[in-house]
Formats: C-alpha cells, structure tokens, sequence
C-alpha cells in the first residue's frame, strides 16, 4: 500500500491558516502602537506633526504645509502645474494672504487658516 501524500500538505495548511489568524489578532491588538512607531519613525524620532503643518508644540510649519497642500497643484519644485508658479512671485504679501485665505480661481478656500496666512506668504516669498 502507498502512503497518502496529501496528509502533510493539509497539515502545513493547517498550520498556515492558523498562523494568519494569530498574527492578524495580534497585530489588531497592537495597532495604536504600530501607529505610533510609523509616526515617530516618519518624523525622524521627533513628535509627529499634526494635520495642517502644526508641530506638537503648536508652531506653525510652512514647509510642512506647502508638503501637505500645494505641491500636488504647484509642482513638487512649487514652478507651477495645474497651478501656478510660486517660485518668485511677484504679487505682495497682502495679495498672497487673501489667496490663501480667500482662494482664488481653481485654488480652494481655507487650505492655510487666516492666524497662519501671513507665515505662509512670508514662506512663499522666500521660495527662488
């Protein structure tokens, strides 16, 4: 009589199928940790930034923000796309704060909030 060669395979089945169960209970009940490594490790071992550039202290990051909200228009460089150029602009301070407050054209409303649109515009202007 020959063996049965298909018993190992359902044994490794076996095994396989309950291993993925552990481990997707495990890994369910480590998510806020998992999450909190991913954003330490992302930031560089600092404190995570929160949404809209704000750093842990509250400081307002305009870099972080234009990472966030203008390059997916402006262009990764900020030399225009689907927007326009940002590098050298020549429009005033005043002007580029009512913009990003105010919106202009295809360019949305409320994407930087009015405390913050005069970092923000000052961020611009520095951009060559």
């Amino acid at each position: 009589m020959q063996k049965n060669a298909i018993v190992p395979y359902i044994l490794i089945m076996a095994f396989g199928i309950g291993l993925i169960f552990f481990l997707s209970v495990q890994g369910v009940g480590d998510e806020a940790e998992i999450a909190e490594e991913n954003a330490t490790e992302e930031s560089g071992g600092e404190a995570a930034e929160g949404e809209g550039g704000e750093t842990a202290e509250g400081d307002f990051d305009p870099e972080a923000t234009a990472q966030a909200n203008c390059i997916a228009c402006h262009g990764s460089s900020y030399e225009g796309g689907v927007g326009p150029s940002l590098v050298a602009t020549e429009l005033p301070q005043e002007d580029i704060e009512n913009i990003l407050v105010n919106g202009k054209g295809t360019m949305p409303a409320g994407l930087i909030e009015e405390a913050n649109a005069a970092a923000m515009a000052e961020w611009v202007l520095s951009l060559e």
